[in-house]
């Protein structure tokens, strides 16, 4: 009886806090898609700024995977508040200046 106790207290504790965390992304002024595509696009803007990084080295097509998917993390940083990634802001910057040197030697190559 105890244990049933224990883990309803939890499941109590859990659902309540995953309310809250709704209730603060909407008070916030965003969805929860805007939000969660922010947290799987700051997961992606890791990846790509290593790849920024060595961008000189890449090929055609990986320059391109690179555009694509530089898009959608822009795409979805500009849907939240700044002050959520304000600490990624060096890694944002980084990967926005390589998608335009890349943008600009393809566009100088057609």
């Amino acid at each position: 009886m105890g244990i049933l106790f224990i883990i309803c207290l939890l499941f109590l504790i859990v659902f309540t806090l995953i309310c809250f965390a709704v209730i603060q992304i909407k008070l916030a002024g965003m969805n929860i898609k805007d939000f969660w595509s922010f947290i799987e696009a700051n997961q992606m803007l890791d990846k790509l700024y290593r790849f920024s990084k060595r961008y000189e080295k890449l090929g055609n097509t990986e320059q391109i995977i690179f555009l694509q998917e530089a898009e959608k993390i822009f795409n979805a940083f500009d849907k939240v508040p700044d002050i959520l990634w304000e600490d990624e802001y060096q890694k944002y910057m980084s990967v926005l200046d390589t998608y335009k040197d890349i943008r600009l030697v393809r566009w100088a190559k057609s």
